[in-house]
């Protein structure tokens, strides 16, 4: 019996040491080397030796040279890493239309074809020559197809440079594709697929970039030799996949086009720049073969893109209503089923492949994180940072983290302008939920401490607060700053939209804040001969009369700003005589100025230094509002930044004329809808 037991544990012990041979040889790094330094000199060759099952990530580092050889990935967990993309550079010659004569699917139409999970391909550069190389288009034979039995193959045709099948998780860094023709970077999973490519160059041409499922390019540039589109994109299996692309830049041929779909498809592209030469050609839908059908509509986004030589009218922004810029980060891409981004899950972990988390977990976030890195000591948050708004996505170095908390004890730059710390508390609320991370929590509670003291006491706030110099003492409505405050104020109160996080100890002081800004609200509605309008965009914080901020923001009825102001009004419960007036005549002095059948559109002008103008153009049964109305004849002005007042918006500075929002549709929603369901709802 004792015999029998010794030999059981002698054999667990001999199975230990080969599993823990066998973890370390799965976490040593291979090396491909074509001067023999290595364990191999064919990459393939080092990927065929990988065990097939892997307990965990394992590298092959491939030194400098010019691997001619077709490479297939069937394995998962393996990261092939470069010296360098021009120095490390796998090549191969393929014409899809070829390879498809004489073999039944794609596997080995590419330089590197991938069947595996959870890759990492890093440093190197995959080249599809045949465009350059073959002497023109040829005609061949085609057995494998039972309808063509003859084909044309094209230098420009179907040229890949990668390849992916039931790939899910696929990380690309600092890499190079190139290739003659079209599909050069085709990573296909509509299903499940999620891929990342940062700091990449793509070089092709029709749908160079093709990704199926969820794809995110950051920082890669795009070089399209083709007219037809340069991006492609299938997001038909799942409602909420998408390609999304993070400070990209597009360059390529004379009047090379964006983009294309023609199954369901979503794109998302967030501080891209385009070449001059691109052509004015939107994100295009190119007809659907059926049995493709497009579900959901078109879905093309845009945030913060530009143009060389000036914008297009389609790239202004345009992001949907219930998507702001700053809830948009890598782990949405994947619907926080991903995060490639994220930090070793496994503390002290120096593993250089960041492991995929489970569904729902997230352990870091750049814009929250970020977020905890600018709040300022008395809980506010600057609007700006070296003079450029702050861009909550941005990695910043030692040497700027540095000068952003220099100005942490002083607090002198926190403001609510322009969403400035509103965003922020509502943002690492959200943030808090998903993850539980208390700091998220404490800074967002902070920051509600901020809101509550600075306020007035007559119930008005500042756009900065402890900055009172110039306008910035005065009670600002402009751009909803102080709708914005109060309507997180209420959501604290009413445990909405995330703020049911936040302590029920703000919610006493919070109701008295709301209370005094609705008294705010009320004495500073402007009167016409006794009778009830809207409101001015800032009044100064004593007198509580109208007041200028910049020079081209004078005093006036504001048919912008007075739409946040009724919404706010229309959403107390219960409200009495004073609030209802406040609706009713508000509401009414709308209905009095509403300018019919124009709006405000950017048009082409050979008279202007960048070739566009904004003008009032003719619509038939388009219904617009001015911004500035004068306080007592309610007739639209104009100021450029002389402080001059115009009648005519032709008057004004070309640089002002389309840059400010002169002419704005807000109120027609506030008519026909909210309006409507509040009278329903208290004017019985």
């Amino acid at each position: 019996m004792m015999n029998r037991w010794l030999k059981y544990i002698g054999g667990l012990a001999i199975i230990a040491v080969l599993f823990s041979m066998r973890i370390n040889v799965e976490q040593a790094e291979i090396i491909v080397a074509q001067d023999g330094s290595g364990q191999f000199a064919s990459i393939q060759e080092a990927i065929n030796s990988l065990p097939d099952e892997a307990l965990g990530q394992r590298v092959i580092l491939v030194k400098k040279g010019v691997y001619r050889e077709k490479l297939f990935v069937e394995k998962n967990f393996v990261t092939l890493r470069g010296e360098s993309p021009e120095q490390t550079t796998v090549v191969t010659s393929e014409a899809r239309d070829k390879f498809r004569c004489t073999n039944a699917d794609d596997w080995g139409a590419a330089t590197i074809n991938l069947k595996g999970s959870d890759l990492c391909l890093e440093n190197m550069s995959f080249i599809n020559d045949y465009g350059t190389t073959a002497t023109g288009d040829t005609m061949i034979a085609c057995p494998a197809d039972s309808i063509v039995k003859e084909k044309k193959v094209k230098t420009t045709g179907h040229q890949m440079a990668l390849r992916s099948y039931n790939t899910t998780r696929l990380i690309v860094k600092n890499c190079i594709f190139r290739s003659g023709g079209g599909d050069t970077v085709s990573p296909w999973n509509a299903a499940e697929g999620m891929f990342f490519f940062k700091d990449c160059v793509f070089e092709g041409g029709v749908d160079m970039y093709c990704p199926r499922g969820w794809a995110l390019a950051d920082h890669c540039l795009f070089i399209c030799h083709s007219r037809e589109a340069a991006i492609w994109h299938d997001g038909s299996k799942n409602h909420q996949s998408k390609t999304v692309f993070f400070n990209c830049t597009f360059t390529g041929d004379d009047g090379f086009k964006l983009g294309r779909y023609h199954r369901d498809a979503q794109f998302y592209l967030l501080d891209c720049s385009f070449a001059q030469n691109m052509a004015d050609a939107d994100i295009y839908q190119k007809a659907a073969v059926p049995p493709n059908t497009i579900q959901w509509g078109r879905r093309v986004f845009y945030y913060n893109c530009h143009k060389e030589g000036g914008d297009y009218a389609w790239h202004r922004n345009n992001l949907p209503g219930d998507i702001g810029i700053n809830d948009i980060n890598t782990a949405w891409v994947y619907d926080y089923k991903w995060k490639p981004n994220a930090v070793p899950v496994k503390a002290g972990s120096d593993d250089s492949y960041e492991k995929p988390l489970a569904t729902g977990k997230i352990f870091y976030d750049t814009v929250a994180e970020n977020m905890l890195l600018f709040q300022r000591a008395n809980g506010g948050w600057p609007k700006h940072f070296n003079k450029e708004k702050i861009n909550y996505r941005h990695l910043f170095s030692e040497t700027e983290k540095k000068e952003i908390q220099a100005g942490y004890e002083s607090g002198i730059d926190a403001t609510i302008d322009n969403n400035a710390t509103t965003r922020e508390i509502r943002y690492l609320a959200k943030w808090y939920k998903k993850t539980g991370d208390k700091r998220y929590l404490t800074a967002a509670e902070k920051g509600v401490g901020y809101l509550l003291q600075a306020q007035y006491a007559n119930g008005g706030w500042p756009q900065y607060y402890p900055d009172f110099s110039s306008y910035r003492s005065e009670i600002t409505y402009n751009d909803n700053a102080m709708i914005n405050v109060l309507n997180v104020l209420a959501d604290v109160l009413e445990g909405r939209n995330d703020m049911e996080v936040i302590t029920q100890s703000f919610q006493r002081r919070c109701a008295q804040a709301i209370q005094q800004g609705i008294k705010c609200i009320l004495r500073t509605q402007l009167k016409q001969r006794k009778k009830l309008t809207v409101w001015c965009a800032q009044y100064d914080a004593k007198t509580l009369q109208p007041a200028t901020a910049r020079a081209y923001e004078l005093p006036s009825l504001s048919g912008q700003e007075s739409v946040a102001i009724l919404r706010f009004l229309m959403r107390q419960d219960k409200p009495g005589k004073a609030i209802k007036k406040a609706i009713i005549n508000g509401i009414q002095w709308f209905e009095q100025v509403k300018i019919e059948g124009y709006q405000f559109k950017e048009i082409v002008s050979a008279h202007t230094p960048n070739g566009k103008d904004r003008v009032l153009v003719p619509v038939a049964g388009n219904i617009t509002w001015a911004r500035f109305y004068d306080l007592n004849t309610n007739e639209p002005f104009f100021v450029g930044r002389d402080g001059i007042r115009k009648k005519d918006l032709q008057e004004i500075e070309h640089e002002r004329r389309i840059g400010y929002a002169w002419y704005t549709e807000q109120p027609a929603e506030l008519l026909k809808e909210y309006y409507t369901q509040w009278t329903k709802k208290w004017m019985k």
